[in-house]
């Protein structure tokens, strides 16, 4: 029944709309700050539900469908952003068995050993041996971190607050944090550029997305370019081959990326760029803002009737 609805609302050919799901990491485990957030068990119901209900394709045979004009009626793209091992150690593997495909939009300035500034956060707090942190050298009164739930309270409180620095003034405060924690943190979160190799010889896809993951809409019109046109051409180099899809940072049109970046975009040999914006891709969408969806609910009728609901808003 859901299945028919998903094709229906996603109709076919000139009027065809294509569901492009986004993800960023699959957990092991619950992770008991945030329970939400999506692990191997959780993955496997939702690639099963989007495999039964959907034709999944790779986005780049997606897209050139939709533009054609002969995207099958109810068809999908998974994607994931930032380049986590995770992705490959325990993602593929269900993809793998569902059949699915997966592009994955790396920030390459964070491959072999680098971690990504809100993960510095995250994994100060949760790794700090104080019961509570100072936070006087970014101007901010201390925090309780003696629970899980103070600690969770901590990084909800300090993520909003930094996100939208300007990347030297956000990178010298989540560096503050860090040393205040006194933690010792992770250099595993991020892929090695063998494992990237190893997720395209998967039969996966690849993408570029930034090299520090800025904000670009904070960022100097020239820092930005240099952010794109640099992680296009590390993995292109990497991988010996053409880098041609892209995912803005956040993605936010008009708050985490403007027009200028769309064009830019294009002007840097991309042939198509994915936001955040809720709704499915239509043959006359920019393809340099394609929107991406992924409903959070966890039970299958509720999963499946959010996308029908974007579907039809799209």
């Amino acid at each position: 029944m859901l299945g028919s609805a998903i094709r229906m609302a996603s109709a076919r050919g000139g009027d065809a709309r294509l569901s492009i799901f986004l993800f960023h990491r699959v957990l092991p485990a619950p992770d008991p700050l945030f329970p939400g957030e999506v692990d191997v068990a959780a993955f496997d119901r939702m690639v099963g539900w989007i495999s039964r209900w959907f034709h999944v394709l790779p986005l780049t045979d997606a897209l050139s469908r939709l533009k054609e004009g002969r995207l099958p009626a109810g068809s999908a793209a998974i994607t994931f952003d930032d380049g986590y091992a995770d992705n490959l150690t325990h993602a593929l593997p269900i993809l793998l068995r569902h059949r699915a495909s997966a592009t994955l939009f790396v920030a390459t300035g964070f491959l072999d050993g680098g971690r990504m500034w809100n993960d510095t956060v995250v994994e100060s707090v949760r790794r700090t041996p104080l019961a509570q942190l100072d936070l006087a050298d970014i101007g901010m009164d201390s925090v309780p971190t003696g629970s899980d739930a103070e600690k969770r309270r901590a990084i909800e409180m300090l993520i909003p607050r930094l996100k939208h620095l300007p990347p030297e003034q956000r990178q010298a405060q989540v560096a503050a944090v860090a040393q205040a924690s006194r933690a010792v943190l992770p250099d595993d979160l991020m892929l090695r550029s063998a494992q990237l190799k190893a997720w395209r010889q998967a039969g996966m896809a690849v993408g570029a997305h930034t090299v520090s993951h800025p904000i670009l809409s904070t960022t100097e019109p020239a820092a930005a370019r240099q952010e794109m046109a640099d992680s296009k051409m590390a993995l292109e180099s990497l991988l010996g081959e053409r880098i041609g899809l892209f995912a803005y940072p956040n993605g936010k049109p008009g708050q985490d990326y403007q027009p200028a970046h769309a064009r830019l975009a294009a002007e840097l040999g991309f042939d198509a760029a994915v936001a955040t914006t809720w709704g499915a891709a239509r043959r006359d969408s920019d393809p340099f803002q394609l929107p991406r969806f992924t409903p959070w609910d966890r039970t299958k009728l509720r999963f499946g009737l959010r996308l029908v609901q974007n579907l039809m808003a799209s």
